[in-house]
């Protein structure tokens, strides 16, 4: 079942939203040759608590992984797709791309959001990567109406990332939120046919999530159980929005 939300739960949707947008952008002012990824966790864990919210991720009990999430921000470096875990041995240096993805808890309702971001000066391919799968994820916001069905989101993204030349990620999806960080429906950047193609309504929030591949799209995890990568070692993206539905088109709610 899908869950609308009320104007009033999207307003508590757009606080958490935007504490998610603030650290973002530090997080992005933060990055450079040099810093870990544990630097980037330490401020983020601290800005969460001083404005009274809960992580979305930290202690988030996942079966497959066997344990709890242990950090306030996923930290995913080059050819790690999602799930990276902070560390302060994971330094970052020059050319790499480092995805950064974060979500909280406030009012008892919760804002997840991703970026990608370079480190110095990138190459050309992970420049194009990057500007590709942000493409594709505003594409998709825009197809954010009412009226519209799951499947004009998922194509978006789909039709563009693939017509730059890359691949989607297919393991790991976007998903509904609200009360609960994963919701219904399953939001993939694809076409599935296997799926339902629910139209959607006014009060629908999704957390859009293109994550895309330079190479092979396919992935396995690490002996961390959490870190996922390409198979091939080749760069991934990752942008990441919770957006709303609404009668006057998309509420982008992770913006400042």
């Amino acid at each position: 079942m899908i869950i609308r939300k009320s104007p009033s739960e999207l307003e508590k949707m757009r606080s958490a939203s935007r504490l998610v947008a603030e650290i973002l952008d530090e997080m992005r002012g933060m990055v450079e040759p040099g810093i870990s990824t544990m630097d980037l966790e330490v401020v983020a864990e601290k800005r969460v608590l001083e404005a009274g919210a809960k992580s979305a991720f930290k202690g988030y009990y996942v079966p497959a992984a066997g344990s709890r999430f242990p950090c306030v921000l996923c930290t995913s470096i080059n050819e790690e797709v999602v799930h990276g875990i902070p560390s302060k041995k994971r330094v970052l240096k020059e050319g790499d791309i480092v995805k950064i993805d974060i979500g909280v808890q406030m009012d008892g309702y919760f804002g997840d959001s991703a970026t990608t971001v370079a480190v110095g000066e990138v190459d050309a391919q992970k420049t194009r990567l990057m500007e590709a799968t942000e493409k594709s994820l505003a594409l998709a916001i825009e197809q954010m109406v009412p009226g519209n069905r799951l499947f004009d989101v998922c194509g978006a993204v789909q039709r563009h990332v693939e017509g730059e030349g890359f691949t989607i990620v297919r393991e790991f999806v976007g998903h509904g939120i609200g009360a609960k960080l994963h919701e219904e429906p399953h939001v993939p950047n694809y076409v599935d046919h296997k799926m339902r193609n629910p139209r959607l309504r006014e009060g629908m929030v999704l957390a859009i999530e293109p994550m895309v591949a330079a190479g092979c799209p396919e992935t396995h995890v690490l002996a961390d159980r959490w870190t996922a990568v390409t198979t091939d070692g080749s760069a991934a993206a990752h942008f990441e929005h919770t957006v709303a539905i609404t009668e006057k088109g998309p509420w982008v709610l992770t913006t400042k």
